[in-house]
This record gives structure tokens, C-alpha cells and sequence, in this order.
């Protein structure tokens, strides 16, 4: 029983140095604030109502595919917060710059008229060395009118090799995201209903 129980600390303490020999490395899919020119504020707010993405890639693991049908997570390479956080984070802070315009989800109105935005990934693909895709359901309607639109999109980047190329191209796919989304939130806070955007 001695020798069971020594047997079972040394493998225990095998393991444990193991997992401290590999440290995880942590990712984010908020891009660095970019500088530039201050351009004229929107004259509306929006707010991002938290975002759906799939149940496979829901993991604290960057998920990855393999082949036509396989995916593994990837113990070592984590998502430094919950993905659905990290997404809706990465988009709010892209609608905000594209839109020139306040994230104002939980805030008081102070009198502009606002938009809500709801975004669903029904795709988060991850290809190392490959690509990095979304596929979107997402719509925008006015709270204080009756404007609103609802649309499709994909996008699908190229990346290198390596983790960081590959979170760097969902950075991309997530910035094109909210720029399409962005091209509807104008004509929408006007009280229009315009086309979807063209995808390139």
C-alpha cells in the first residue's frame, strides 16, 4: 500500500511538472487601438447586445481544425477571456471606430437616438497556416423607429503560420465584420432600409 500510494505522489508530481514545463500562452481578438485623425462624431449611439457563437469553439482553448471533419483544442493556447467576450469586445471596439460612434450598451441615452446590434456567429473556423473565418448572422434596427436590417456575412482571411497569425487574421475577419455592419448603421439611424452590403 506504501509503495501504491509513493508510485502515485511520483506520477502525480510527473504530471504536474509537465503542465508546468508547457506554460499557455494567452490571445486576445482586440486588435491595438489604431491612431489617426479625429473624424466627427455619429449622430447616434449604438449598443452590442452580447454575441452567440458556436457551441464547438465555446472553449477556453483556441479550437482548431483538422481536415474536412476533425478539431481539437489546443491545450496550451487560450483565449485570455471567454470567446464570446473576446468577440463582442473586438466588434465594439471596431463598430466604434468605423461608426465614429459610442458603444453605449448600458448607458443613458442623453437624448441621441441609438441602434441595437445583435451578431450571431454561426461559423468561427480556425485554420493554422491556412485561414481564419466567420460566418455571421446580424442585424441592425433603430429603438426609437421602425428602420432595421438583417443580413448575412462571411469572411475569410488568409494567414500564416503560428498562432499569432492565425488570431491576428479573426482580428481582420472580425474589423471586415464591423465594417460591413457599418455601411447598414447609417442609412438604418436615418430611418432608411438599405441593401445588404456586397460581399467582395
Amino acid at each position: 500500500m506504501i509503495r501504491t500510494r509513493h508510485l502515485l505522489a511520483a506520477a502525480l508530481a510527473l504530471g504536474l511538472a509537465a503542465c508546468a514545463s508547457q506554460p499557455a500562452h494567452y490571445y486576445t481578438l482586440i486588435a491595438p487601438a489604431q491612431a489617426g485623425q479625429p473624424a466627427p462624431a455619429a449622430p447616434f449611439q449604438f449598443e452590442l447586445l452580447p454575441v452567440g457563437i458556436p457551441a464547438q469553439v465555446d472553449q477556453p482553448q483556441l479550437v482548431i481544425r483538422l481536415g474536412g471533419q476533425g478539431a481539437v483544442p489546443l491545450g496550451g493556447e487560450r483565449w485570455i477571456a471567454p470567446l464570446a467576450d473576446e468577440v463582442r469586445g473586438a466588434l465594439s471596439a471596431d463598430l466604434a471606430q468605423a461608426l465614429h460612434a459610442q458603444d453605449a450598451t448600458g448607458l443613458p441615452s442623453g437624448g441621441k437616438p441609438r441602434l441595437r446590434i445583435k451578431v450571431d456567429l454561426r461559423r468561427f473556423d480556425s485554420s493554422p497556416g491556412e485561414y481564419a473565418l466567420i460566418d455571421a448572422a446580424w442585424s441592425v434596427r433603430q429603438l426609437q423607429g421602425d428602420a432595421m436590417l438583417a443580413c448575412t456575412s462571411q469572411v475569410r482571411e488568409p494567414v500564416g503560420p503560428g498562432y499569432d497569425a492565425l488570431v491576428e487574421g479573426h482580428q481582420r475577419a472580425l474589423a471586415a465584420l464591423a465594417g460591413q455592419i457599418a455601411q447598414a448603421a447609417g442609412p438604418v439611424a436615418a430611418g432608411q432600409t438599405p441593401a445588404c452590403p456586397s460581399v467582395p
